[in-house]
């Protein structure tokens, strides 16, 4: 175990706030005008104040902003103070919104006109509305923000937690791979999606081939599948019990979008599960409905005023990195053969819309690399029952289908020569780099590009997917061989996530790929096209 004097002061004022849930005492409280009234009628016991059971997290991060988020127990008003300085010795203060039953009593608060490349450090404090002079204990937080114009960037990206009945197997030491990941200390996270697995009941035990006992921590939200908003609330709580994740979440800014399991598996909008016995409710619409105010509710997520439920976005970090992260799952058609010969409401996966606005992001994007997140891999098959798919990839030949729309946007990037386009993603449970090239595909009106794919976090390993051959995608690397036993659990090592970091002066890309301890896989340097 490190001890504090193994690693700086810094590190270990955050790392003691979210170990303990505070780092403030009463006669704190005290000297900062926030202390409880000893009065007659007023709680003053420490258990009765408002509690902050999740934590705190960041998100949504940009030179000048960010996004803060918490949850209190109970009706009260989120105060946010930060500083440059850990030791908060000139706080800036905001009065924050009110935690109330019609959000589960999640709140944030936007942070603007932030220094660039600069240590943000932040406390949350909960005033209780009940007893307005009785507040929580605080709970501490940091993000960096980026460079406004060149500097070095790292960042790590990954997916997929809590899946297929592997949940937080405290013997084994809860969500493992968070850990790994805080400890290489990124600018921020992406989470490519299947933030949460609401279609994944998680069980006390799971025996293993080998005898062994798999054993989770279980709650009720967790026992079936969800369909209920309270049962979308209890899965992303349910993450959060995990003290890694914690951890992982006040000191990491996050990027978060979704894909299928925030829902159900395969799930697109007008879907109707008539055949499924595990669902009173058959509406996948009104599913969605209720898995998406969840998981607004429960991300570091800057909502739109103009559309709030919108969830894809663009990002800026200097001169050397865009990011544009994508929302495959919303404006979808359904799941079919996918060999339709032009293109339809039927074969739409982005749809016109964001279609629209990611060519537009691109065409004006002035920085060096334009990263996508995507949440589906672009060229392997992910089938959806014996004859349709989950994916736009529909076997190899010529575009059709949900292709017509990716062929379409492929040559619009070649056409507007947008250059330095890289695509990352996630879940199909395993890491591999494929680079798209034009000399062996089907279509071929684009420039050659590499996709990166990472993942699970906590959850079964699958794959290796077949490729699609339409855009020509070469596999590069693949942590999983064809005869790899699938769905093993998280102790067996076949968890995995990458990283990208930028050189602020050269703006070399390199891309690396790690299993759950954090041994590299895979690496590889990609220089910028001018």
């Amino acid at each position: 175990m490190v001890t504090p004097s193994q690693i700086s002061r810094r590190r270990f004022l955050i790392n003691s706030a979210i170990a303990t849930g505070s780092m403030i005492t009463t006669n704190l409280l005290s000297t900062r005008g926030l202390a409880q009234n000893s009065a007659p009628g007023i709680i003053t016991s420490d258990k009765m104040r408002p509690q902050i059971p999740y934590g705190v997290a960041s998100g949504d991060i940009t030179a000048d902003r960010a996004v803060i988020w918490s949850r209190c127990d109970r009706p009260a008003r989120m105060i946010l103070e930060y500083d440059l300085d850990y030791s908060f010795r000139n706080p800036q203060r905001i009065i924050g919104p009110a935690a109330l039953e019609t959000s589960d009593y999640t709140a944030r608060i936007n942070l603007t006109n932030l220094p660039p490349n600069r240590d943000i450090f932040y406390r949350v404090i909960f005033q209780d509305l009940a007893y307005t002079n009785t507040y929580s204990q605080e709970v501490i937080g940091k993000l960096r923000t980026p460079p406004v114009l060149k500097g070095d960037l790292f960042f790590a990206w990954s997916g997929d937690t809590a899946g297929q009945g592997w949940g937080i197997n405290p013997d084994w030491g809860g969500m493992r791979i968070y850990e790994t990941i805080r400890q290489l200390n990124p600018h921020f996270f992406i989470h490519s999606g299947d933030t949460i697995y609401a279609d994944s009941p998680i069980q006390a035990e799971v025996r293993l081939d080998d005898g062994r006992i798999w054993k989770n921590i279980t709650t009720e939200a967790k026992s079936k599948v969800a369909e209920t908003i309270t049962e979308f609330r209890g899965n992303f709580i349910y993450n959060l019990m995990d003290e890694n994740v914690r951890r992982f979440n006040a000191e990491i800014p996050q990027l978060v979008q979704w894909d299928d399991h925030e829902t159900r598996n395969n799930w697109y909008p007008g879907q109707m599960l008539f055949e499924d016995d595990r669902y009173q409710v058959k509406s996948v619409s009104l599913l969605a409905a209720r898995a998406k105010q969840a998981f607004l509710e429960y991300t570091p997520i800057r909502i739109d005023n103009e559309d709030p439920e919108r969830i894809y976005r663009s990002f800026n970090y200097g001169t050397s990195l865009d990011i544009f992260m994508l929302d495959q799952r919303s404006y979808r058609g359904p799941n079919t053969p996918n060999r339709q010969p032009r293109m339809s409401e039927e074969t739409a996966f982005l749809g016109k819309e964001q279609i629209r606005w990611l060519k537009l992001k691109l065409q004006r994007s002035k920085a060096t690399w334009k990263v996508i997140a995507s949440d589906m891999p672009l060229g392997l098959i992910v089938r959806d029952g014996k004859t349709d798919f989950e994916n736009l990839a529909n076997g190899d030949g010529a575009a059709l289908g949900r292709e017509l729309e990716f062929a379409d946007l492929l040559r619009f990037i070649k056409q507007k020569n947008i250059k330095n386009v890289v695509w990352l993603t996630a879940d199909v449970h395993y890491a591999a780099a494929h680079y798209y090239d034009p000399n062996k595909a089907q279509f071929t009106d684009f420039n050659p590009f590499w996709e990166f794919v990472a993942g699970p976090m906590n959850a079964g390993n699958f794959g290796p997917n077949k490729l699609d051959n339409t855009f020509g995608p070469q596999v590069k690397f693949q942590s999983i061989t064809p005869n790899q036993k699938a769905n093993l659990p998280p102790s067996d090592g076949f968890q995995f996530f990458g990283t990208v970091k930028i050189d602020g002066k050269t703006e070399l890309m390199t891309v690396a790929l790690y299993n759950l301890e954090g041994k590299l896989l895979y690496s590889v340097d990609l220089v910028a096209q001018v």
